[in-house]
């Protein structure tokens, strides 16, 4: 869910097209032509990738007789799968076959997933026994059904992982001018919120009300247009040639740093290494003092020397503009670790979210019942909205009131805050829904009974956690693409989605930790305590803040000079 907020900000890397009289035929590819094609898959791979993720709770409890806590745990993991995945994807792209053969590649690996996934929804004996939820008497899958469940996840998580952010840099790698790749993403910006907000609307209603099978077809054909566009514009798509993946270059300086550390530093810059190009304007002093030990990278040694007396790059010697941009990651890694426990709240918050829809009335008129999954839909909705208003109007009004721009960091404490304001909401929300099961005596009670309590509840705690994130993420994407080293740009939004999908994991892991030690997570939660879980998650959030607050306040900014909304000082709520 919330890698879909930040995607519309990818980072834009652009690769230079070959010009003169003797251009090659691959720099007449790209430009707008390439537009549709993109964006049409796009909006097919985005809609199979919602369609069957973000239901999927819903159909482990009601296919496949998942208990509702174990059914969390799974959606948790798969999803975090999900995030970490494009890691791959992007060093694949970067390092050996360019972004064209891995979007095309994991987009056919989708639709095998949706094909399974239909398969297994329309086959009865891939299934057990379908039961009422919360039953007693429910059979539990097979192992051979778990084993094709997980297949088709696995399947499913690797297509949606290996195509979202690299079609995007696909997508940028077509235009030459800053300005066209701008409008580019602000497409595929709004082809992403349009695509997710079908999957949340109209295909889990067809999931929760006509049937699974069809539900899960719709996906696949879906993908199936997604790729065969793709494919179609395969003939018009510039070709960007691998150029080696910036983070081999982080592995090398590690590496030599620890090669060598047993070499006393070097007092003169003349002792380093600058290597052959860009880096005549550091020649004149050395590297900086702090994270010492990774100087010894670019320190010169006698083994150091070719045989024609020069010095190169090897897993030995590293330039010093490569050390210091490892230093500039350390130096943000304490704010990037911040991120983590967020979207581990975020995740247990929306997991559990589903459950509480899944017991409450969700009837909207005498006739239409929204199902439970689809309650996510006002979550993104908020933040869609959000991140227009911030933008359109905030962000003058600020400057306005106060003389300064909203810094970055300015931006993610304030979706820190509304985010804790969130989750303070829905615990206060499910105490009010336990009190009315005690006062209709549900306790005890089949966990199919409904509570009588609007679900429509939901939708506040949802909207603000939904303002906090159009706050966050897109703040913490503009602190990293301007203060990551230029050889890490091109994967600073990689790096949001590596903190995301730790944060689910660790979302599982505190949900599981609780189910272990304590009773509030229960398979009926009627008979729980989830108000005191989300009790939980708020004091993570307030101490997670106040450690980002000391982080923000230690914090320096590394390229003011860079810095589109004009900082006055070194740090973001520090002042």
């Amino acid at each position: 869910m919330e890698m879909q907020h930040v995607e519309g900000k990818l980072s834009m890397q652009t690769t230079p097209r070959e010009e003169g009289p003797h251009a090659s035929k691959e720099s007449k590819r790209g430009g707008w032509i390439t537009f549709p094609f993109i964006t049409g898959s796009v909006l097919g791979l985005s809609i199979a990738a919602g369609g069957w993720s973000a239901n999927l709770i819903v159909f482990l409890m009601t296919e496949f007789n998942v208990k509702s806590i174990a059914a969390t745990k799974i959606y948790n993991v798969v999803l975090a799968c999900s995030s970490l995945f494009p890691i791959a994807g992007a060093i694949s792209a970067d390092s050996f076959f360019g972004s064209f053969p891995v979007v095309s590649t994991f987009a056919f690996v989708s639709l095998l997933g949706m094909i399974m996934m239909t398969l297994t929804a329309t086959i009865h004996s891939l299934r057990p026994p379908q039961c009422a939820i919360g039953s007693l008497t429910c059979e539990t899958p097979s192992n051979l059904q778990y084993a094709v469940l997980y297949i088709n996840l696995t399947l499913a998580s690797l297509g949606l992982g290996g195509t979202r952010f690299t079609i995007a840099t696909m997508g940028a790698e077509q235009f030459d001018k800053t300005k066209d790749q701008g409008t580019f993403f602000s497409w595929y910006y709004f082809t992403l919120y349009i695509a997710n907000v079908v999957s949340f609307t109209a295909i889990i209603y067809v999931q929760d009300n006509v049937g699974w099978g069809l539900g899960f077809g719709i996906c696949a054909i879906a993908n199936a247009i997604g790729l065969a566009v793709l494919v179609l514009g395969k003939q018009f798509f510039l070709r960007v040639k691998p150029k080696g993946s910036p983070f081999t270059s982080i592995a090398r300086v590690m590496v030599a740093a620890i090669k060598k550390r047993k070499i006393l530093t070097a007092s003169g810059s003349h002792d380093y290494y600058f290597g052959t190009t860009g880096m005549l304007k550091m020649e004149d002093r050395s590297p900086t003092k702090s994270f010492r030990f990774l100087n010894h990278a670019a320190l010169k040694t006698e083994g150091d020397r070719q045989l024609d007396g020069s010095y190169a790059r090897s897993w030995r010697l590293c330039a010093v503009e490569e050390v210091e941009d490892l230093k500039k990651l350390i130096r943000i890694l304490p704010i990037w670790s911040t991120g983590i426990c967020l979207s581990t709240t975020i995740g247990i918050f929306n997991s559990l979210t589903i459950l509480q829809a899944l017991t409450m009335d969700r009837h909207l008129g005498p006739h239409f019942k929204i199902p439970a999954s689809s309650f996510l839909v006002f979550n993104l909705l908020a933040t869609t909205i959000s991140i227009f208003t911030i933008d359109n109007f905030l962000l003058h009004t600020w400057q306005n009131l106060t003389r300064k721009h909203l810094t970055p960091l300015q931006r993610i404490g304030i979706g820190h805050f509304i985010n804790i304001l969130g989750m303070v909401g829905s615990a206060l929300i499910e105490t009010r829904r336990l009190h009315v099961v005690r006062t209709h005596q549900l306790m005890g009670q089949p966990s199919g009974l409904v509570v009588p309590m609007s679900a429509l509840w939901l939708v506040l705690p949802l909207a603000v956690v939904g303002i906090g994130e159009g706050f966050h993420f897109p703040g913490t994407v503009a602190l990293y693409y301007q203060e990551f080293p230029k050889s890490l740009k091109s994967t600073s939004t990689a790096i949001v989605s590596l903190l995301i999908g730790i944060g689910l994991y660790l979302s599982t892991a505190i949900t599981d930790l609780i189910d272990r030690t304590t009773g509030w997570l229960p398979d009926n939660i009627n008979d729980g305590r989830v108000d005191n879980v989300l009790w939980v998650v708020v004091v993570i959030g307030a101490l997670n803040f106040g450690y980002f607050l000391g982080c923000a306040k230690m914090f320096k900014y590394q390229h003011v000079e860079d810095h589109d909304d004009g900082i006055d000082g070194p740090s973001g709520l520090a002042h």
